[in-house]
């Protein structure tokens, strides 16, 4: 079995004493990396999972949580998070409130930095997930914080009878839309296609809610406003008028971005960023994998998430064991 240290690239290269040891660490602690270590931990390996911010990822900015199998009623973000974290702690998961700033070789394995301290591992699970996508529009960066968000659960009740706007198409987009008719006095959807992409039991609540309004083949051109957001402009992608919307807050839900800025020339990536594995979820370096929103899939959902983390994790273990795991020849 090739040596995982031959794929990490010289500039991450560090010989030196370790002040902790651990046969697996797991970069991330939102679903799929909390899967990894309820697995981990039950298989009584000495597994640390470091978290920069706060445990959960996105699945904190989901005020309800309808399609995760088990709970027919549904469930809050925050108390599924809760949920899993206490279910691996309970099992001897050591988790930490640290941001990984580095990854270097090192004997037996590899090397994880932080601001804090270096921890050395035998394996490696790269479960960083992704943050919201952006506009990319004027006024976008100065207003963000000021009626620009990405998060309604976070922010909907700032505006209470205002009318507000939600770009997007998809789930996520509907379920922040249908969230914020609790607060706003009208809801602006903007979709740059005539169609939607979300589930069709949203989008049957969306259509029947008086306090939703449809902007078809629409794409934001600007966020307006000098202090806050006072409106949006809006293109027609077909007719290619211009039209002003008084609004004032955006909501974007348009995608996300992957969390592996830091994996850039150690791990192989897609052009999108999105971590590359194979069926096993290995990546391009031995005894790394990858779980959840950071790697390159086509559905990401809560269910997707645990479902790669348990996968991971036993991929993971028996790399350990030396013994052979689910994949299927080399990373695309």
């Amino acid at each position: 079995m090739e040596d995982p240290r031959a794929s990490l690239g010289s500039s991450f290269f560090f010989s030196g004493t370790m002040e902790e040891r651990y046969d697996l660490i797991i970069v991330g602690g939102g679903p799929a990396g909390l899967t990894v270590g309820l697995y981990a931990a039950r298989a009584r390996l000495n597994c640390l999972l470091l978290e920069r911010q706060g445990l959960g990822g996105q699945v904190l900015t989901t005020h309800w949580v309808e399609n995760y199998p088990g709970f027919p009623e549904g469930i809050g973000g925050f108390e599924l998070v809760s949920r899993m974290a206490n279910q691996a702690e309970r099992f001897g998961l050591k988790i930490r409130i640290q941001e990984v700033t580095g990854c270097r070789r090192a004997e037996g394995g590899l090397e994880i930095l932080t601001a804090e301290g270096r921890f050395s591992c035998r394996s490696a699970i790269v479960a960083a997930g992704a943050d919201y996508a952006r506009l990319g529009v004027p006024g976008e960066d100065r207003l963000r914080g000021k009626g620009v968000s990405y998060c309604a659960t976070c922010d909907g009740a700032f505006f209470k009878d205002l009318p507000v706007a939600v770009v997007g198409g998809g789930d996520t987009a509907l379920e922040k839309a249908l969230f914020l008719t609790r607060f706003a006095s009208k809801v602006i959807l903007i979709h740059r296609r005539d169609r939607l992409r979300a589930a069709k039991v949203l989008e049957e609540r969306a259509r029947e809610n008086e306090k939703i309004d449809f902007l078809w083949n629409g794409q934001v051109r600007e966020i307006l406003g000098d202090e806050e957001v006072e409106g949006v402009l809006a293109v027609d992608r077909i007719s290619q008028e211009v039209r002003e919307l008084s609004v004032k807050g955006i909501f974007v839900c348009v995608g996300s971005r992957p969390n592996t800025a830091l994996w850039q020339g150690v791990l192989s990536l897609d052009d999108q960023g999105f971590v590359l594995t194979d069926e096993g979820l290995q990546t391009s370096c031995p005894g790394v994998f990858a779980a959840g929103d950071c790697r390159r899939k086509s559905f990401r959902q809560i269910a997707t998430a645990v479902g790669e983390g348990a996968l991971a994790a036993h991929s993971a273990m028996s790399y350990l064991e030396g013994l052979p795991f689910a994949t299927r020849g080399k990373v695309p």
